[in-house]
């Protein structure tokens, strides 16, 4: 039987909008009288800049998992999610500039909501992006209370307990920008 074996190295550099990244990786080639197959043996995956956690794990199920298309089709979803969140965050702090705060700027992860009218009471939104063992990318969004102390002990309902389930419901029911909007004229927009 005769069987041919050979090894590919290959480096391959890209940028992904705002991810810059390098790939190196083997290929073993095996091929036999009936057919010709192809394996990545080893892959090592350098992404810069690295202050996105979520692509760093991603990239190391990656490296083990040897799967160049998830990768980049990964790699293609989290961008769209990413320029979503940065593009909702920055309408959402244009239309209410004295509600809206981003302490990294656009590109946080986090918005806090500050009530105008009952100074302590602040909602921070969370949102991250997840990309799970297969790769599939989903934003994952959570509400954060912060109230003075007071307010908590004359919360005889639990409104402020249950709020994080409710932000998930009304996520479900309206979508990410209406939730959102929703969210931030309960808090903020003053009663005429």
């Amino acid at each position: 039987m005769d069987t041919k074996k050979v090894l590919q190295r290959h480096r391959l550099s890209g940028n992904c909008n705002m991810v810059t990244f390098q790939l190196e990786f083997q290929v073993l080639q095996i091929e036999t009288r009936e057919k010709l197959s192809s394996i990545i043996t080893d892959l090592n995956i350098i992404m810069e800049p690295m202050e996105y956690s979520e692509l760093s794990e991603f990239a190391s199920r990656a490296e083990e998992k040897r799967d160049l298309l998830m990768f980049f089709r990964s790699l293609h979803f989290f961008v769209e999610w990413y320029e979503y969140r940065k593009n909702t965050f920055k309408h959402f702090k244009e239309k209410y500039p004295d509600s809206v705060y981003l302490s990294e700027g656009t590109c946080s992860h986090c918005m806090e909501i500050h009530s105008a009218s009952q100074p302590g009471f602040e909602l921070v939104i969370v949102w991250k992006i997840q990309i799970d063992e297969e790769g599939k990318v989903f934003p994952k969004l959570d509400l954060l209370t912060k109230v003075p102390e007071q307010a908590l002990e004359l919360d005889k309902k639990r409104i402020i307990e249950a709020a994080p389930l409710s932000f998930r419901s009304l996520l479900e029911v309206l979508g990410i920008e209406a939730a959102l909007d929703s969210l931030i004229k309960l808090l903020c927009v003053e009663n005429d």
